[in-house]
Order: structure tokens, then C-alpha cells, then sequence
């Protein structure tokens, strides 16, 4: 059902000799540009009329208005499990109280006397959140999208979705009763590249209806055409990162229990069949008890044809055999997992060693699924490798730091000649001109 690799007895590569060894699902971004490059061109001319038109091409549904209505997001809330409400409502405390850590502050250095520089952090004004709504519904991801957003201070916040044929060309009510439960009134059924597009050039809505204005930064997961539309639009709007197919790494030893394992395993398997499954262990009797695991857990497991069984059996998944804990070490820093689980005996040591995840849970009894809801952390996360530069999305995502230069003339005056040599020395001579002025065209002899 899943492959093997067995990388045991010889050194192992460095860079990317040893990434080129490991599972990867294949997510051309780069092929999908010239599908998404018309529909934006599309929406960008004709603005909601081509929004709707491509909803009705690619979702089955032909709705009036982008905009939902506010009587719509209350009902769903009004009919919303209450069970559900509750898990959502615990889900955001807990996001929220993580979240509220991570704000910045102003700080003011003094370089020199009468010479400081000030940072201030300054929320991004508005803000585009893409929640996917195609094989699995993601209220979460309103979570995860909307509470950095608001703890960051966004003033401006708008949420999209797909229209849903079976919801009457609403995005899922269980979506909606999320923007409810955080107070997000702006929420627009559009999905796909034309989502993007609409958040980055803005449409006019016909009639007195209020259309999308522009946004600045458009966050949130999404398939390879979302990803192609944010790389096309990158520029005009910042973005988050390229989503690609997501990923668990398992990091495991003898210790592991692999009922656990099989089940982390599959659960990642159940998004999508190019999600990437992986364990990475030096324990052949785990890898084998694994296996095993997997027969049986899969044959009882929804989603089965569709998704975990062509996901598990796809390139992008495999049980990595290594010599050692820390050839297992290299291999996961080399794969730069989105999400990597520590299964090893003093698996805290272990995960302060690792260097590239997006995030890492330690130990049997903090499993992916809890960080996907209510752990507090953000499941959107950096994928395809993309650990090893990027992070998830946080408060920080949505600010700017903005540094604020403040020097009196003396300050100025200490360190004129040296600004004045580095210009001339990259023969920019009126930056230089630029200080003299200052001082009568003398710069000051330094004290």
C-alpha cells in the first residue's frame, strides 16, 4: 500500500542530492500559470459578471450576487450544530490566545546620541482570506486565516468561498457560521483563480450592491490554481505563500506505537489523493507493524477510493528507512515537512534538533489533527520543502514593520563624511551632495 526506501548502510547525501531521494507529490504551479492567466485577465476586465461566470464553469452554480447576504450568515449560524459551535468556539479561544502572543510592539533604539530608529509594526489596511471548499468543508481555515488577521489589528477583512450548488450558491453553511462566530459580515462565494483575482483587482457589483474592493495581501490554502493565481498576482497583492498538496512526516523509533503512527498516516492521507504521507524511521519492526497498521485501519476509513488509498500509493508517500536517529534528522530537515510528528523515545530533545517544519508536534499525544483545530497553533502552514525558508501564517503575516529614522543635526553631523565616502565610493556622488547641502557643501570633520 505505501513504498518503501531504504536508505540505510552507506553515508547519506547532502543538500539536494538527499531531497531529490525523498517522496514528492508533483505540483506544477508553474504549467498551471497559463490556465489561471486568462481568468484573471477575465476578472480583471469584466470584474463580477466574470467571477460568476466561471462559478457557474467550475462549481455547477450560477448565483446572483458574490456578496452573501448578512441574513444568510446568521442563519447558518442560527442552525449551526451546537456541538460544532462549541468545538469552533473552543478552537478560536485557543487560536486567539496564541495568536495574542505574537503582537508586536513599537521599539525605539537610541544608535547614537540624538540618533534613533524606531520600528513600528503597521497592520496591513485590507485583507483577501481564501477558505477552499471543494473534497472537504474548512471551517477551520476561517480560524486559521481570520484570528491573526484581527489580533494583528486588519481593519478590513473579507473571506471567500465556493459556491455550493446544494447550498444554493453559498459557500457551506458551516464556512459561514465561522465568519459569524468571528464577526466577518464580508464574505463573497467565489472560489478558484477568480477568487484571487477579485480580491486583487477589485469588482463592481451591479445595481446599489457594494462590490470587493481591492485587498492588499491574500492569504489562506487552496488547489494549484489558487497557488498559480497568487504567483501571477504576486506583486499587485502579497500573499502568503503557494500552497501545494499537504504533508506529514513522521519521525519515529521502536518506541513509536504504530496504531498511532497508521493513523496520523492516514488522516493526512484523507484531504486529498496528492497529499504525502511519509515515515521516516530507523526501526524495521515499526515499519513493518506500520504496514500492517495500514491494511486494517484504511479498510475501515471513509474516503477510501477517492482519496487515502491513491495518496498512500502515490510517489508522494513512503516508509524511509534510516541507520540511526540522526540520519532520520537529516532526512526530515532535507524533506522540510509541513507538518512533522516526533514519535522517538525523549522526543522533546529530539524536536529541539530539528530545523525545518512548519510545525512540529512532539510526542503520542499532540497528533496533527489537534494542531488542525484546537491546539492554538496556525494549521496553514509552508509545503513542498518550503519549511526550509518560510513559516506559517501568524500575526506577523499581517503587519509591516516600518523603521522611522530621527537624527538632530549633530547626530547627522558625527557621521557625515562616512555616509559622503560610501557614496563616492559607489559613485552616487549626489547622495553625498545630499549631506553637504546640509552643511554648507563642508561636511564636518568627524570628533
Amino acid at each position: 500500500m505505501i513504498s518503501r526506501i531504504d536508505l540505510r548502510g552507506a553515508s547519506l547525501p547532502e543538500g539536494s542530492a538527499l531531497r531529490d531521494l525523498l517522496p514528492r507529490a508533483e505540483f506544477d504551479v508553474e504549467a498551471a500559470l497559463e490556465t489561471v492567466r486568462p481568468i484573471c485577465e477575465d476578472v480583471r476586465h469584466h470584474g463580477a459578471a466574470a467571477v460568476i461566470d466561471y462559478g457557474e464553469k467550475f462549481d455547477g452554480v450560477r448565483v446572483e450576487s458574490l456578496r452573501v447576504p448578512a441574513e444568510a450568515i446568521a442563519r447558518a449560524l442560527d442552525e449551526l450544530d451546537p456541538a460544532v459551535r462549541a468545538a469552533l468556539e473552543e478552537s478560536i479561544r485557543r487560536a486567539r490566545t496564541v495568536h495574542r502572543e505574537q503582537r508586536r510592539t513599537t521599539h525605539t533604539t537610541q544608535v547614537v546620541p540624538g540618533g534613533t530608529v524606531t520600528e513600528k509594526w503597521i497592520p496591513v489596511e485590507r485583507v483577501g482570506l481564501y477558505v477552499p471548499g471543494g473534497r472537504a468543508v474548512y471551517p477551520s481555515s476561517v480560524v486559521m486565516n481570520v484570528v491573526p488577521a484581527q489580533e494583528a489589528g486588519v481593519e478590513g477583512i473579507a473571506v471567500s468561498s465556493p459556491p455550493q450548488k446544494e447550498h444554493g450558491g453559498l459557500p457551506h453553511p458551516t464556512i459561514l457560521a465561522a465568519c459569524a462566530l468571528l464577526g466577518v459580515d464580508e464574505v463573497y462565494a467565489a472560489g478558484g483563480a477568480q477568487a484571487v483575482a477579485m480580491f486583487a483587482y477589485g469588482t463592481e457589483a451591479p445595481g446599489d450592491e457594494p462590490g470587493c474592493a481591492p485587498v492588499n495581501l491574500v492569504t489562506g490554502p487552496g488547489n494549484i490554481y489558487v497557488a498559480a493565481a497568487k504567483r501571477l498576482l504576486k506583486g499587485r497583492i502579497g500573499i502568503d505563500a503557494e500552497a501545494g498538496p499537504t504533508e506529514i512526516a513522521v519521525l519515529a523509533d521502536s518506541t513509536a506505537d504504530p496504531v498511532h503512527v497508521a493513523a496520523d498516516l492516514i488522516s493526512q492521507a484523507e484531504h486529498d489523493p496528492m497529499a504525502a504521507s511519509v515515515l521516516v524511521t530507523d526501526s524495521e519492526e515499526l515499519a513493518d507493524a506500520v504496514e500492517a497498521e495500514l491494511k486494517t485501519q484504511v479498510a475501515a476509513s471513509k474516503h477510501v477510493d477517492d482519496r487515502i488509498v491513491p495518496a498512500l500509493t502515490g510517489k508522494q508517500s513512503a516508509i524511509v528507512l534510516v541507520t540511526g536517529l540522526d540520519d532520520g534528522l537529516k532526512v526530515v530537515d532535507a524533506y522540510g515537512a509541513e507538518h512533522l510528528e516526533i514519535q522517538t523515545a525523549d522526543a522533546a530533545a529530539v524536536a529541539d534538533r530539528v530545523r525545518n517544519a512548519g510545525a512540529i508536534f512532539i510526542g503520542p499525544w499532540a497528533p496533527v489533527s489537534l494542531g488542525d483545530y484546537c491546539a492554538g497553533s496556525n494549521h496553514v502552514l509552508p509545503t513542498g520543502g518550503c519549511a526550509c525558508h518560510s513559516s506559517g501564517l501568524s500575526v506577523q503575516s499581517f503587519l509591516r514593520g516600518v523603521h522611522i529614522v530621527d537624527y538632530t543635526r549633530d547626530a547627522l553631523a558625527d557621521v557625515a563624511h562616512h555616509v559622503v565616502t560610501l557614496a563616492e565610493a559607489e559613485d552616487l556622488p549626489a547622495h553625498g551632495a545630499a549631506i553637504k547641502a546640509r552643511f554648507g557643501w563642508k561636511v564636518p570633520e568627524s570628533k
